[in-house]
């Protein structure tokens, strides 16, 4: 009998643990469902990513001699449906560790015969824990743990030959989507990416990873989010740029970074399985109480990319172009919403998971409760970025800023990050009046700073009493 693959964020044929299981058991139905939950607004702009890497991962199945089957509708109904239609007798599916997929899973797997199978991480959740059995909630601990247990070498394993000939029921149409010129979905475009990156631009990943202007990390992320690139074929790809550094004498630091990156990653979903509340509520307890004031037009002017502050609203315009937005600005412009602006961090978590290719519940959620400093291994609260000094460091002659605001494009390099300091005759030279062509800044950040210290003082005060 056949057994369906249920695919869910592992769209790829090579190296999926999933895929070789169902293999193993004879014939594979390749089935995708397109969950009603997916028709909400916020997940719009990820759909055209996954519809495009499902479109992408049925043409390479079809040259195998098999095809993607896709279905509308609620798990539940339509997987016994598949099942009756192909004869199939089991269901391998990818486990997936965030809450609501564990709650849906956990409910299915009481009247369906699914086996659920570990392939989104390179150790599973709660592996990696400290000598007590209990979960490590700070980072570097964690992943001196991570490392000290893997094999010597990672064998991601190849694409099968084939999938074997059951009988494919007819399948519902994709949903309209749009591809991005940013971003071309597929397994292919993945495997690209990783390739180059891991041949070149991680040999220098530890000097260039935060200057917004280079094309120094590799912009794998949405990648990895569908599961079109393995966790294990980036972290083997990372193992192998460290022994080929050592082999040519060159620098394996770059390596060793990036493979701290992917550590990250498997942190924020440890961290989001042993404490689900996170997606609530700021890990810390202390610091729940923050008086935060939500301005309305000022979170407006965040997410349009309008404060005034030119490394900040050019982070913002990339993200709403592109979908995507480099590390060090993703830390920018949240200190800047939070600490600047006072705005709950919980909104601006909402924002990028709306807008953001990558969106992942565990990494969306550690990444804004590090920058708050409300979370595990959060940077102290009282860190508060200058985005002024941060953009004139990772960005030191303009060419991000520039690109993403052209209104700026010829202010001079030395004024770039501070164009509110030109003078009336230098802003006509430049051709960009400061409250009429470009936004002052929408707060000083010295006034913000002290603001934010006393109103996170003041939240752990408050629940003291």
């Amino acid at each position: 009998m056949p057994g369906i693959w249920w695919i869910r964020r592992d769209l790829r044929l090579a190296d999926n643990p999933t895929l070789i299981e169902a293999i193993r058991h004879g014939g594979v139905v390749p089935l995708f469902i397109i969950d009603p939950i997916l028709a909400k607004p916020d997940w719009q702009r990820r759909n055209h990513f996954l519809f495009q890497g499902l479109e992408v991962l049925g043409a390479s199945l079809a040259e195998m001699g098999s095809g993607l089957v896709i279905r509308i509708g609620k798990p539940a109904k339509i997987l016994p449906v598949v099942m009756a239609e192909t004869g199939a007798d089991v269901i391998y599916a990818e486990e997936d560790y965030t809450p609501t997929a564990r709650s849906r899973d956990a409910s299915l797997a009481t009247s369906l015969p699914i086996k659920f199978v570990h392939g989104q991480t390179v150790h599973p959740p709660l592996f990696v824990t400290k000598e007590d059995g209990s979960p490590y909630t700070v980072y570097t601990p964690f992943s001196k743990k991570w490392k000290s247990l893997l094999p010597t070498q990672l064998q991601p394993a190849s694409t099968p030959v084939s999938l074997g000939s059951p009988i494919l029921p007819a399948s519902d149409a994709l949903p309209a989507h749009t591809p991005s010129p940013y971003f071309p979905a597929g397994e292919k475009e993945a495997q690209r990416r990783l390739n180059q990156f891991a041949h070149a631009a991680i040999h220098h990943y530890a000097e260039d990873r935060d200057r917004m202007d280079l094309d120094g990390t590799s912009v794998l992320s949405p990648y990895l989010r569908f599961g079109m690139v393995s966790i294990r074929q980036a972290a083997a790809a990372a193992m192998a740029a460290q022994a080929e550094a050592r082999k040519l004498g060159l620098d394996p630091r770059g390596a060793e970074v990036w493979l701290n990156e992917l550590i990250w990653r498997e942190f924020y979903i440890n961290i989001l399985y042993a404490f689900p509340n996170v997606m609530r509520e700021s890990f810390n307890p202390d610091l729940r109480n923050i008086p935060w004031m939500n301005d309305q037009a000022s979170f407006n002017a965040w997410t349009n990319g309008q404060t005034g502050i030119p490394v900040v609203d050019a982070a913002m315009r990339q993200l709403q172009e592109t979908g995507w937005m480099h590390n060090r600005a993703r830390m920018i412009t949240a200190s800047f919403l939070v600490k600047d602006m006072l705005i709950d961090w919980r909104l601006g978590e909402r924002w990028f998971w709306k807008m953001l290719l990558d969106a992942d519940p565990a990494a969306n959620n550690g990444g804004w409760q590090w920058t708050a400093g409300t979370g595990t291994d959060a940077a102290p609260y009282f860190r508060v970025f200058n985005p002024t000094l941060q953009g004139q460091k990772f960005d030191p002659v303009g060419d991000y800023v520039r690109r993403w605001v052209p209104e700026l494009a010829k202010v001079p390099t030395s004024q770039i990050h501070t164009p509110w300091l030109l003078s009336p005759m230098e802003q006509q030279l430049a051709g960009c009046r400061i409250g009429i062509d470009y936004p002052a800044p929408i707060i000083d950040h010295a006034i913000a700073r002290d603001r934010v210290l006393h109103a996170y003082k003041s939240g752990v005060i408050s629940k003291e009493r």
